[in-house]
């Protein structure tokens, strides 16, 4: 067995597990489309390693990640739209682009210097190269181009990103706290009228303004969402102990004993 295997390797590994003749039957009948879900599945496990600084399993988090894009390429190859090599080409020649500051030939391999500039010029060219780029697609309009499978909540985040560069925004949070005060008004309102389907709007407009203060606030939504949901598992898990070791179950207890037991957990955690 060789010492290290390389990207070459799991390239030849993939297209094995692709091959008609003795391959993996699943990966057999597999389509771009069949893998979507996988691949969505694999970003988000390596979000969650990075965020619980699960160092030690990192790595295979994004080994799992990087065989999806290997899967990917060994589809287009077979359809004769792309292997993984015009991939990298694609991906090196757009980074290139977008960093004139430390590529001013555009050449990867040069001997000229960089140009010294701060973060803040950097992001403003990067949003010029990027904005030239949509143009040259064709996407004329400021939202053109925000991914419609990204998740909700960080396309939501991006849209209001693209419509702030045009001055379609609140001057500070304040604004965005006051407008999800406003639309939680508005949600009480359409509950109150028993029509789901305002409630269900309203609701969506709720979480929009949410987004649009996380914003303003320079946090990431989907983070924040994810760290509520390890905060909620852990509280209800302290919960479901203690009754555990009295011989009961959340189900037997009544709602007041239950927030009794949540907010006793909260208070540990202080």
């Amino acid at each position: 067995m060789q010492e290290k295997y390389t990207v070459e390797d799991l390239l030849y590994l993939m297209k094995q597990l692709r091959n008609p003749e003795g391959g993996c039957p699943w990966d057999l009948k597999q389509d771009f489309a069949s893998i979507v879900p996988s691949t969505i599945e694999e970003a988000y496990e390596v979000a969650e390693a990075i965020e619980a600084q699960d160092f030690e399993h990192l790595h295979e988090e994004l080994g799992d990640l990087l065989f999806q894009v290997i899967f990917y390429a060994q589809l287009g190859s077979e359809a004769g739209h792309f292997d993984f090599f015009r991939i990298t080409d694609t991906l090196v020649r757009k980074l290139l682009r977008r960093h004139p500051h430390v590529f001013p030939s555009g050449e990867l391999y040069s001997d000229n210097c960089g140009v010294a500039v701060d973060e803040a010029r950097v992001k403003q060219n990067w949003e010029v190269i990027k904005a030239e780029e949509r143009h040259a697609k064709g996407e004329a309009g400021a939202l053109d181009g925000v991914a419609l499978g990204l998740p909700a909540l960080t396309r939501a985040g991006k849209l209001q990103k693209r419509a702030a560069r045009v001055g379609f925004d609140w001057p500070d949070i304040d604004g965005a706290l006051d407008k999800i005060e406003e639309e939680i008004a508005e949600l009480r309102e359409a509950v109150r009228s028993g029509d789901r389907e305002h409630s269900r709007e309203e609701l969506g407009d709720l979480l929009f303004s949410c987004v649009n203060a996380a914003r303003h606030l320079e946090v990431d939504p989907e983070s924040a969402l994810r760290h509520c949901n390890r905060k909620f598992e852990r509280r209800f898990d302290a919960v479901e102990r203690e009754l555990k070791s009295q011989g009961r179950r959340p189900a037997d207890a009544s709602l007041a004993e239950l927030d009794q037991l949540w907010n006793q957990a909260k208070n540990r955690e202080r």
